[in-house]
């Protein structure tokens, strides 16, 4: 047992700890995933942030020592972001013929989510503060740490509702498009992208490419949608 303790603390100091942890958590969730036939409720981002949760309670580490070590990854949603262009250049045909019901779709959709989920905390006389972090929670973390920055909300409450509404939109989306009999590619990609953002895409890419294609595009337009939209009507409001 003093062996073990000794290794952990060892081991702990090393700066590139958190990223071997990370990785090998990740690598366990997706055999699991896939193991129990890829059901959403064990998707493999939920159940490695959940498994990461618990082990820094466990270990009493504070988050800025887990992010000082595993902020490569973090450095890395960006690369990945933009990766999703691929995918988009690939269909670029298709999505040139719907552009207009696309973009009109992402206005609506962008003012909706965030317009719904204010209402909701105003009447729970929730602090401005949390009004305006709960606002951008439908765009991917990157760009809703921007925004709420800018409005004068909280950046890490942001981040924890974007994972939140993304998690929960990956587990109720596609039950709710298979209880509307929806099939074709682009709208359930598009309605993933759009509701659950990078969790969204991830699960899109797995139905197909088109799919995956119009769920990036989706998470895309919104984020810029809103990234314009919420300073201004935070500045009018």
């Amino acid at each position: 047992m003093d062996n073990v303790t000794e290794f952990w603390v060892y081991f702990a100091a090393q700066p590139l700890m958190w990223i071997v942890v990370t990785l090998a958590i990740y690598t366990a969730a997706l055999q699991l995933y896939r193991v129990a036939g890829f059901t959403p409720l064990l998707h493999p981002v939920l159940v490695s942030m959940s498994l990461l949760i618990g082990l820094l309670l466990l270990t009493e580490t504070p988050y800025q020592t887990y992010f000082s070590g595993a902020q490569f990854i973090h450095f890395l949603l960006g690369p990945a972001t933009v990766a999703i262009a691929v995918p988009l250049f690939d269909h670029f045909k298709t999505i040139r013929e719907l552009w207009l019901p696309i973009l009109l779709a992402c206005v609506v959709g962008a003012f909706s989510a965030a317009s719904i989920a204010v209402l909701v905390a105003w009447l729970f006389d929730a602090r401005i503060e949390t009004l305006l972090s709960i606002a951008p929670k439908s765009v991917t973390s990157p760009i809703a740490l921007g925004i709420s920055e800018k409005i004068g909300g909280y950046p890490e409450l942001s981040a924890a509702l974007c994972l939140v509404t993304g998690v929960l939109g990956s587990l109720l989306v596609p039950s709710v498009l298979r209880l509307m009999r929806v099939e074709d590619q682009e709208t359930r990609g598009f309605v993933l992208g759009l509701t659950s953002h990078g969790f969204g895409t991830a699960l899109a890419l797995e139905v197909g490419a088109l799919a995956g294609a119009f769920a990036g595009l989706a998470m895309g337009l919104t984020g810029l949608i809103t990234a314009i939209m919420l300073p201004l009507l935070a500045a009018l409001f």
